[in-house]
């Protein structure tokens, strides 16, 4: 018998499919050990040595690999193709000790790489293992050693972590950007002109700085007496090349903008997808794409879009990403054959990230798509208006992806042509701050500064709003008072800690530890012997940080109560405050006050069903909907937001 263990059941049902008898496929259902959370479980001392322990909940998982392994002839570790995955072949291998065990890996899971990977056994990557061993000895010490600290300086029940208290940097920054942005105004001028053959078409004022309504006044005045004639017409040619295949990052921003889904989200189907062999690896930086690949999608091109939509060549592209591995590909369907109809769970959605990241993969390797553009110039004195039009000539990979917003068509004219002054359209505009962090924009922001990888972009975000250092309005990010609160504490006492490009160093740091390039013992001790000393320095010297709350002017009601019955000294008022489930509210005397209520987030709308009550923003495992304040007695809910009466949606 061969056994094969697997990471996930699902996995394991799909190669157990096409392996015939002779293999037996289980599961180590995640990781099988793993350090104690009720101590730091690091002997600094010893070289930083983890104190990996199996998992409570997996001994009987544990044994009855055990169990199987004994039977077997051959052993093979088949977990997924990166740190996590090898740290828990790691722990596997440490478990079953069997010297006829071999690690196999593949990128995806279909009977042909499978098989090509059987055949060509390896052995446990200790460099990778190591890896990840840096990484979670970081991540402990940091998070050990930083909360408590929290606790004292701060509020009780914080925690920090070295990559998410850095993400929620970004966010707060970003907010004290937005507060300290003052707009400044300008105008946009446009003309409608009709040409001799009474055809109309609209420039805009160019090269001119319009400031204040006066400037543009004044301009308006030129407009209006102005002879206007055709400068110049351009055309050209524009050619618009596909968009690369997925990565992580990208796919995970693509579903966040098309979908409105979160990274968390895309992720998990992503996952499923992959255990049902039906895309390849999902955590992957790298843009690479097998010969074998590219060559299929090629012919399926040929024959289903016809000859003029294959480029002469077929398309391969760079990774940009210092840390990517080439040995992995971007993320494509296993068979672009498969239309994906029917795909999984559509509750979850998986059909519909299948799709998107089949079609993402075919338009790659396709023509680019055609355009004929034309700009035109026109003189209105000492005053230069422009039109620029786009024809799409043709669609080539666009065919796949309509993405193309409103087409302007521009009517044929030539040079030194007369135009006629239909009518001045002046627009006064004011210059717009910084926008919030939404999970694309965030997880992009992160990625170029280094800060994460693949298999880190979902568990940051999921792990900022969980702690509620963030919160999520309308897509958009917002700190929480307790999020300035910890953040203005972190950068102050520990600003190399928490600067980016440290952080950025300490992940290429991880790959160099990956590629064996360094030893991860050495690093670690290069990171914590200043660390510690900072430590004990701002316990010793750093001030308490102070919460800002939201107060409500309102009294408190049991400080009311208080002073009806004769103390006086109770003058307490309700205020907003920021827990570890989230919003709540009290009496600004707490603790001495104990006086807590629920924080219903309205959001100026009465409910559309009772007429009585308030529209509430509420929270559910698959994100916020909408709900009556006066539930259980209303029972209106909805996942759209909805709007007053008289406005528009």
């Amino acid at each position: 018998m061969k056994f094969i263990i697997v990471e996930s059941p699902t996995k394991a049902r799909t190669l157990s499919k096409f392996l015939g008898s002779d293999y037996v496929v289980d599961s180590t259902k995640g990781h099988i050990m793993d350090l104690p959370k009720s101590k730091l479980s690091i002997d600094i001392e010893n070289d930083f040595k983890p104190d990996y322990q199996p998992i409570d909940k997996k001994k009987s998982t544990i044994a009855d690999l055990r169990k199987k392994a004994k039977l077997a002839d051959e052993i093979y570790i088949a977990t997924d193709p990166d740190r996590e995955g090898e740290a828990i072949a790691g722990h596997v291998a440490e478990i079953l000790s069997k010297s006829r065990l071999s690690r196999i890996t593949f990128h995806e899971i279909t009977q042909k790489a499978v098989e090509e990977a059987i055949s060509h056994p390896g052995v446990v990557n200790q460099n990778l293992v190591d890896a990840q061993i840096a990484r979670r000895v970081l991540d402990r010490l940091v998070g050990y050693k930083l909360s408590p600290l929290l606790w004292k300086k701060v509020r009780r029940g914080l925690s920090a972590g070295r990559v998410q208290s850095v993400a929620v940097r970004l966010i707060v920054e970003r907010e004290n950007e937005i507060k300290a942005f003052k707009p400044e105004e300008y105008w946009d001028i446009f003309a409608l002109l009709e040409t001799n053959k009474k055809q109309k078409f609209q420039v805009q004022l160019v090269k001119q700085e319009v400031t204040n309504k006066p400037n543009a006044d004044e301009i308006l005045k030129d407009l209006e007496i102005a002879k206007y004639k055709v400068s110049e017409v351009k055309k050209r040619e524009v050619r618009k090349n596909p968009f690369p295949p997925f990565t992580t990052s990208t796919m995970t921003q693509a579903a966040s903008r098309m979908f409105g889904w979160s990274a968390k989200k895309t992720m998990s189907a992503a996952q499923k997808l992959y255990e049902e062999g039906l895309i390849t690896y999902h955590r992957t930086d790298s843009l690479n794409l097998s010969v074998d690949a590219v060559a299929i999608a090629r012919k399926f091109i040929e024959k289903e879009y016809g000859k003029s939509y294959l480029p002469e060549k077929a398309i391969f592209y760079k990774t940009t990403s210092k840390s990517a591995q080439e040995a992995h590909e971007a993320i494509r369907p296993t068979d672009v054959g498969n239309s994906g109809q029917g795909t999984g769970n559509s509750e979850y959605g998986e059909e519909k990230l299948y799709d998107l990241i089949r079609r993402r993969f075919l338009a790659c390797q396709m023509a680019q798509a055609v355009y004929s553009e034309t700009t035109i110039d026109v003189e209105a004195d000492k005053y230069l208006l422009r039109a620029s039009g786009q024809i799409m000539q043709f669609n080539g990979w666009r065919k796949l992806f309509n993405l193309d917003k409103e087409i302007v068509i521009l009517p044929e004219v030539k040079k030194d042509e007369s135009l006629e002054l239909a009518k001045l359209d002046p627009i006064q505009k004011f210059t717009q701050p910084p926008a919030r962090f939404n999970e694309a924009s965030l997880i992009k922001t992160l990625e170029k500064l280094g800060i994460g990888r693949p298999s880190t972009y979902a568990p940051i975000i999921s792990t900022i709003q969980l702690r509620a250092y963030v919160e999520k309005k309308e897509k958009n990010f917002f700190p929480t008072t307790i999020g300035f609160a910890v953040t203005e504490f972190l950068v102050k006492n520990f600003p190399n800690e928490m600067d980016y490009g440290f952080t950025a160093g300490m992940e290429e740091d991880l790959d160099r530890i990956a590629d064996g390039k360094i030893k991860w013992q050495k690093e670690m001790k290069k990171f914590w012997t200043p660390f510690a000393k900072k430590l004990a320095s701002v316990e010793k010297t750093s001030e308490r940080v102070k919460i800002e709350t939201e107060k409500l002017n309102m009294e408190c009601p049991d400080c009311k109560d208080a002073r009806l019955a004769g103390d006086e000294s109770r003058q307490g008022e309700l205020v907003v405050r920021t827990g570890r489930f989230g919003k709540f509210i009290s009496c600004s005397l707490f603790p001495e006050c104990k006086h807590t209520e629920k924080f219903l987030e309205k959001i100026g709308v009465l409910c559309p069903d009772c007429k009585e009550g308030d529209v509430i923003v509420k929270k559910a495992k698959r994100g916020n909907f909408f709900g009556c304040s006066r539930y259980p007695e209303c029972k209106y809910a909805s996942w759209k937001k909805p709007v007053a009466e008289g406005e528009k949606e």
